[in-house]
């Protein structure tokens, strides 16, 4: 995850990914991004919240995708990426090891393996 501080307000953000303030409002309400708010409760977004909305733009226009589906992707991505910071030296710790097994398991949930397929 890279470090930014480039925030654009959700007109400027709308310009930027070609797309309607209202979608963006949208996929607010849906979960799919938190941005943060202003003391007059506006909307600003973070490059890294820029760049989700770039991918679910492509799943959706691109690719087909409904939001059910880009929904369920983002969770795949989302247990991908806490278990990416599990690994490296830590993951060899007892607990990190425990919590990468609970992210594998919840993984598997979401792309509807059971246990019994999701662990060997």
């Amino acid at each position: 995850m890279r470090i930014t501080r480039d925030f654009y307000l959700i007109s400027s953000a709308a310009r930027l990914l070609g797309m309607h303030p209202q979608t963006l409002r949208k996929y607010d309400r849906l979960g799919f991004v938190q941005p943060t708010r202003t003391v007059g409760s506006m909307r600003v977004y973070s490059g890294d919240e820029l760049e989700r909305l770039r991918l679910i733009k492509h799943l959706v226009d691109d690719l087909g995708i409904n939001l059910a589906g880009v929904e369920r992707l983002l969770s795949v991505a989302d247990s991908v990426e806490r278990m990416r910071r599990l690994g490296g030296p830590a993951a060899a710790r007892a607990d990190a090891r425990r919590r990468f097994e609970r992210e594998l398991e919840r993984l598997c949930e979401i792309v509807g393996l059971g246990r019994e397929n999701g662990k060997g």
